[in-house]
């Protein structure tokens, strides 16, 4: 049964609007097509999402571009910035225009970074940076030449670029260069109703904070008042009768890992930074001390292998160049340890199965070597091998390389007299891995103990150090021994 069935007679039935439009010969609108998913089961971007943005990018298409970075976290922005081509970037950056944030530049590689800020027009890199909070737009400048830098820094207002340069004189990887200047500060005689009207009214306040601090009229710190204090105070109380004293400061040129560990050690949210006068002069937030924590985690970590400070997005030149002068060290130590080899030719033409089995020696030294060298960088990096305990670290690491020694000597030594029907040549085997795993855990533990000491990075300098010892004394070890036992038959 239809409309027309039902309908009372001489009344025409109520076309629907669907109907309607198709007789009219207009065609619906067009949906709107389908987002692409953004990243993976595994957290990666996907190729479809980077595929329909060089397309909009291709043409222009600005529109569908805003559709697919609407809703983009801005460490989405980051890795889609990294994954797309170089002349794709500075377009994406002029089509998204002001829906473009330039803190996402933040968490790009640094040769990205660079490479994105000269290409881009100097007047949108200004502009850009202007929008920041202190603390990311020194990161973002820092990178910069000093031309480039000089011509940004002229066009902000004398005070901010005061500030700006202030933080840019301090050290590279120090507290001041991590702080932003932009915090609360108020005197302790105003009342709790005047610091949240203050609040409330002031426009050029941090986007972020956690804490009001309270200061003297010579900017000296007094304490901090944490937010959900001040909401449960009645408005007339002095903020100066709930202030927290401050114990935990950080100083302008204190070293960023170690103001990480103090974040660490007593859970802050925040810190106060001051300069050689006692002075407020920035704080340093949780978020900042996260990216301290990854990047030092991945400088070390780099450093052990020798290169540097590289990311994926560096010219094939500059990685070559990087990486040469490490393995140029590691080779003057093979040939140092291949030295000792020579000492023993005699020996070891006599007893073939030693150039086989010395390797052996001189290889599980080195792994032995890694685990201790690994946890003593850490026990260093964390300052828990301190004056108190480090005695106790440096025994128990040679208990334990002691023990792993004796253990794999008697594995050695029998699979030797088995392999080779020889208990004698076994015995030497053994003996020998027991000597390289005592020097093995004597030079992964004192070695960056030893160069802490003197001031140096044991991340970068323990690993050359440590190899050409568990190498040259396995090597010794073996065709030593071979060389006394065998001699005395």
């Amino acid at each position: 049964m239809t409309d027309r069935d039902i309908a009372p007679p001489g009344v025409e039935p109520e076309v629907p609007i669907a109907v309607l439009a198709a007789t009219d010969g207009d065609a619906p609108p067009p949906a709107a097509p389908s987002l692409p998913p953004v990243r993976d089961e595994d957290g990666d971007l996907t190729r479809e999402f980077r595929a329909a943005v060089s397309e909009a990018l291709e043409h222009e298409d600005v529109e569908r571009l805003r559709a697919l970075a609407e809703d983009l976290h801005e460490s989405d922005v980051a890795d889609l910035i990294e994954a797309l081509d170089a002349d794709e970037r500075p377009v994406l950056v002029r089509l998204l225009g002001d829906d473009f944030e330039f803190s996402v530049l933040v968490d790009v590689d640094e040769t990205v970074r660079v490479q994105l800020i000269d290409d881009l027009p100097h007047e949108t890199v200004v502009e850009g940076v202007k929008d920041l909070d202190s603390d990311d737009a020194i990161y973002i400048l820092e990178d910069l030449d000093e031309a480039k830098k000089d011509a940004i820094l002229e066009t902000f207002p004398v005070a901010e670029r005061l500030a700006l340069e202030r933080s840019l004189d301090y050290p590279e990887e120090s507290a001041g260069r991590l702080m932003q200047t932009e915090f609360i500060a108020v005197p302790p005689f105003w009342t709790v109703g005047q610091v949240i009207d203050y609040c409330r009214e002031t426009e050029d306040l941090p986007d972020d904070f956690y804490e009001i601090h309270v200061v003297d009229p010579g900017f000296k710190l007094v304490g901090t008042v944490a937010l959900d204090k001040i909401l449960r105070s009645k408005r007339l109380n002095p903020i100066g009768d709930i202030v927290d004293e401050v114990r935990i400061t950080a100083r302008v040129e204190e070293d960023r890992e170690e103001v990480a560990r103090l974040f660490e050690r007593y859970d802050l949210i925040s810190m106060p930074v001051l300069d050689e006068n006692d002075r407020l002069v920035g704080v340093v937030t949780a978020d900042d001390v996260v990216d301290v924590v990854m990047e030092e985690a991945e400088e070390d970590l780099r450093a052990l292998a020798g290169v540097g400070d590289e990311e994926i997005s560096d010219s094939v030149w500059y990685t070559t160049r990087n990486r040469f002068l490490w393995l140029l060290v590691n080779l003057g130590t093979a040939f140092l340890a291949a030295s000792v080899i020579g000492l023993f030719e005699d020996t070891i033409a006599r007893i073939v199965a030693l150039a086989a089995l010395a390797p052996v020696v001189a290889g599980q030294g080195g792994n032995a070597a890694t685990q201790t060298m690994t946890v003593a960088g850490r026990a260093v990096a964390t300052r828990e091998a301190g004056p108190l305990n480090v005695a106790r670290f440096v025994n128990r690491e040679i208990m334990v390389s002691f023990l792993n020694g004796v253990a794999f000597a008697l594995i050695v030594g029998a699979a030797v007299s088995t392999w080779y029907g020889e208990w004698q040549l076994g015995l030497v085997v053994g003996g020998a891995m027991i000597t390289n795993l005592i020097a093995a855990g004597l030079a992964g533990v004192g070695i960056p103990l030893v160069i802490d000491k003197a001031g140096g990075d044991p991340a970068v300098i323990s690993g050359v150090f440590v190899t050409t010892v568990t190498d040259c004394v396995g090597f010794f070890a073996v065709l030593g021994l071979a060389t006394w036992w065998y001699g005395m038959m």
